[in-house]
């Protein structure tokens, strides 16, 4: 098992040490950044530190040296945005370094998506997300979002303020086997449970695997809304998404 000295970065090794606790993530991220090539660490302490310049640099030139855009992409470009998904939800860091570190991953995944068109990879599947009807906060859901472009869904992204009819309309256009749905207030989470009643309507119900998250949600109150699944950040919500893909939720495409 990998351990916390084998990571070479040493700026991502004192991120790893003071910043995750819990073993799970701390034995995951230390295998994912002591498994990574030096490059790839750079690339992801760049993310880490929001230092978009860098990131777009150290992009390019890992891409100019002939390292597969994948092995950019998940050694480093989501690697770093995975501990900052973590320090995020430990409130280690607030809304602007999040952006920061956003805006690093997204100009290095502007080199990355063009190569992996070009490749003719399909994407894993489509995911709808929105933040629910009444609520109009994104961070958390901008940030699942670009999770999951990164780990390669695509991803409709309806905003806030989302109308059940809107994600049905959503859903049925783009033949998503995937939603995804935000809330932050405890005054708009019941719209969650409205939604799933709306696609019981629709008779959608069966074609969709819906997901849920924000910070009042819990796994019980999504398993009392009838929700496939709950996630508790970004990287949860891609490992969710991941997860509903492999148990058959393409049965809608």
């Amino acid at each position: 098992m990998a351990e916390i000295a084998d990571i070479t970065n040493e700026f991502l090794r004192a991120e790893v040490d003071e910043f995750v606790e819990r073993p799970d993530e701390r034995e995951r991220l230390t295998a994912l950044y002591a498994g990574a090539r030096a490059e790839m660490q750079a690339i992801a302490a760049a993310v880490v530190e929001g230092e978009h310049h860098e990131a777009d640099r150290l992009t390019r030139e890992a891409l100019d040296v002939g390292t597969d855009a994948l092995e950019v992409m998940d050694d480093g470009l989501i690697a770093g945005m995975a501990l900052v998904g973590i320090k995020f939800r430990e409130n280690a860091i607030f809304v602007p370094e999040v952006l920061a570190c956003a805006r690093a991953m997204k100009v290095g995944m502007a080199q990355i998506e063009p190569l992996l068109s070009a490749s003719g990879i399909e994407p894993l599947a489509t995911v709808v997300m929105g933040t629910v009807k009444g609520d109009l906060h994104d961070i958390g859901k901008n940030l699942c979002i670009m999770m999951l472009r990164g780990s390669g869904f695509e991803v409709i992204d309806l905003g806030v303020d989302t109308s059940p009819d809107d994600f049905i309309d959503a859903v049925e256009q783009h033949g998503a086997p995937l939603l995804g749905m935000s809330a932050l207030l405890t005054t708009t989470m019941p719209n969650m449970g409205k939604t799933i009643e709306a696609f019981i309507d629709a008779d959608l119900r069966d074609s969709v695997k819906i997901m849920v998250g924000g910070a009042p949600v819990t796994s019980e109150f999504a398993d009392d809304m009838g929700a496939d699944g709950y996630g508790k950040d970004a990287v949860a919500c891609v490992a969710l998404a991941k997860q509903l893909i492999a148990e058959g939720a393409g049965v809608g495409d």
